[in-house]
């Protein structure tokens, strides 16, 4: 996968560098302001037993 993922980026290899490290940034910043916070309020860590 991420051979495939590098031979479809264009320009040499400084160029690949960037462009993989800004997909990653681009995509985790996605995860954290989109994906997590939607995702939490499906999962049972807020869900205490204790305290009532």
């Amino acid at each position: 996968m991420y051979a495939a993922l590098w031979n479809l980026l264009p320009g040499p290899t400084w160029a690949r560098v960037l462009l993989c490290a800004g997909i990653g940034i681009i995509l985790l910043a996605v995860c954290f302001e989109y994906v997590f916070p939607w995702l939490s309020d499906y999962m049972p860590f807020n869900d205490t037993t204790v305290g009532n």
